[in-house]
């Protein structure tokens, strides 16, 4: 017998059949109803569109497009509607209109989530084809929102950075190389100077916006309740954070977690993290982590996007913390997971905010290799993050246009302050730059200074050893130096050490603990921090393991803490 297709099994994985017998199981969750040829089921925007089984007769799944529309695919009996919009409770990216009469089996978003949280045959078959069918959305860049900007922007890249971490497929053009921008911005109303330029659903206008804005016109947050006071609020959704929401979801606690950007932090950066267990030939920051905020949301987590924690107030109870939003919100919890990690420290350069995102930048994925278009480029830095980021952009990569093998860039100039990489890195990294023609190491060297006009154009570095000073025309610089915590936010509420992060359990002290006013027997547990109810994992932890499966598992281990905790 010969195996199928790789192609026809993932379209079967894609769209496939229900049997009569899972239909029969799904029917208990909804009703049905008739159908009329013609009638929209859900447009493109809709807010918790129902999820459908065709029954009878037949769907036409397409995206508008202008005065038209772009044909998705065709269902008919045992097929079904969706894809991770309605886990996330986000508006549609489709229109779903009826082609053939008939019958169809309607469930709503929340049976359709306790659905999936309770039949694991049917949890699997629809999380797959959720998920296969966003890829395929965001590989056509089909979605509901168009970017006009351009490459030499640094506030266009921010935004590019924005959407494709958040795995929401958008079209962009660029103002530089694409003939139709010029049509666009006339189209809208708008100028070049008005770029980067956000279109939501073909409607509205965004000039340069605010992740905020963006979040709020595409609907990321319109299915979370502020107003709740959940068991559980999550101040970051990096690998601890997301690991804490799964984990507390999964078991019957009301979570919440809020985050700045995209989920991921740091890691969801990452180009490739090849020693985490169980991806012997790795995986991207941003897969992992896509999938552990989808696996999240499917246990009952909200997650809420580019929403900043402002400030903690530990003092009253429940906990709250201020949100940094323009309307100020405030959410409540009876216990708080500190997982805000940690950021790249800052070279201390004279001109360093010039070229924030104009040449210098704090991650290496596709993106930022286009935008380097091979050229040379310099990474700063001796950690993993660095190394992964190296080899990444010492490496090759299709052309679309002729699939051929290209390079990314033309030379990877790697720069540590040390005398060499072993302290700092993974032994497999090491190796790989070691042995790659395309890398060089510069030990013992640190960037002087930057320059350029608009975008950066050369720079200077010196060698400690004999103080060498050599500027090359270097234009893209990735710094992965050091880690500073992103703990401003806690104010004095909880015991912090001298550089910011935040003492747990047996590390603060007592005379820490009386200030605190700490009011239990005990002492704090593991993970606690001085105020109790109040935990803290991953990056942002005092002594923590700077590793993604270290900061899981802190994560994980945190929600049995918790539970203790809630039950005092």
């Amino acid at each position: 017998m010969s195996a199928v297709p790789r192609q026809y099994e993932r379209q079967a994985q894609t769209f496939p059949t229900l049997s009569n017998e899972q239909i029969g199981r799904i029917a208990r969750h909804g009703r049905m109803r008739q159908t009329r040829r013609g009638e929209l089921l859900y447009d493109q925007g809709t807010e918790a569109p129902s999820f459908f089984v065709v029954i009878s007769g037949a769907l036409d799944i397409v995206r508008p497009n202008k005065n038209q529309e772009d044909p998705i695919t065709v269902l008919g009996p045992g097929q079904f509607t969706g894809e991770v919009n309605l886990v996330t409770g986000r508006r549609s990216l489709a229109r779903a209109r009826v082609i053939e009469a008939g019958e169809v089996l309607e469930i709503d978003g929340d049976a359709l989530r306790a659905l999936v949280q309770t039949d694991s045959e049917l949890s699997e078959l629809f999380m797959r084809a959720f998920i296969l069918r966003r890829m395929n959305l965001i590989e056509q860049d089909w979605g509901d929102v168009v970017l006009i900007g351009s490459n030499y922007s640094a506030s266009t890249l921010r935004l590019r950075e924005f959407l494709k971490r958040n795995g929401h497929p958008h079209s962009y053009i660029d103002l530089e190389v694409d003939p139709a921008a010029e049509g666009f911005l006339q189209q809208y109303g708008v100028g070049v100077e008005d770029v980067p330029v956000v279109i939501c659903r073909g409607d509205v206008v965004l000039r340069n916006p605010t992740f905020e804005q963006v979040a709020d016109c595409l609907g990321f947050n319109i299915a979370i309740d502020v107003e709740a006071v959940r068991d559980v609020l999550v101040v970051g959704a990096g690998p601890a954070g997301l690991a804490a929401a799964v984990y507390a979801a999964s078991e019957g606690l009301d979570v919440l977690v809020v985050e700045t950007h995209a989920p991921g932090g740091q890691a969801g950066a990452s180009s490739k993290i090849e020693n985490y267990l169980g991806f012997p030939t790795g995986i991207s920051g941003q897969a992992l982590a896509g999938r552990a905020f989808t696996q999240a949301e499917k246990f009952g987590a909200s997650v809420a996007i580019a929403r900043s924690a402002a400030r903690l107030r530990c003092t009253e109870r429940p906990f709250s913390v201020e949100l940094s939003t323009s309307t100020r919100d405030v959410v409540r919890a009876r216990s708080v997971i500190i997982a805000s990690g940690a950021q790249y420290r800052k070279l201390p350069l004279e001109r360093l905010a010039d070229f924030e995102g104009a040449g210098v930048y704090y991650a290496a994925g596709p993106m930022e290799a286009q935008v380097c278009g091979g050229e040379e480029v310099i990474v700063v830095g001796g950690g993993n993050s660095a190394g992964q980021a190296a080899t990444f952009l010492a490496g090759t990569e299709k052309n679309p246009k002729t699939g051929e093998e290209v390079p990314r860039t033309k030379h990877v100039h790697m720069l540590v302050r040390s005398t060499g990489l072993a302290q700092s890195m993974s032994r497999y990294l090491i190796r790989r730059i070691e042995e790659s023609p395309h890398i060089t190491l510069h030990t013992q060297t640190e960037i002087e200074a930057l320059e350029g006009d608009g975008h950066l154009e050369r720079v200077r570095w010196r060698f400690s050893a004999s103080s060498t000073v050599e500027t090359r025309p270097i234009r893209h610089v990735f710094s992965m130096t050091g880690a500073v915590p992103n703990t401003v936010w806690v104010g004095s509420c909880v015991a912090l050490d001298d550089i910011g992060f935040v003492k747990t359990g047996s590390d603060i002290t007592p005379d820490e603990l009386t200030a605190a006013h700490w009011p239990l027997q005990r002492p704090p547990y593991l993970l606690e921090t001085s105020v109790p109810g109040v935990f803290v994992v991953g990056d942002a932890r005092a002594g923590s393991v700077k590793r993604v499966a270290s900061a899981v598992g802190e994560g994980a281990m945190c929600v049995q803490l918790v539970h203790k905790a809630l039950a005092e």
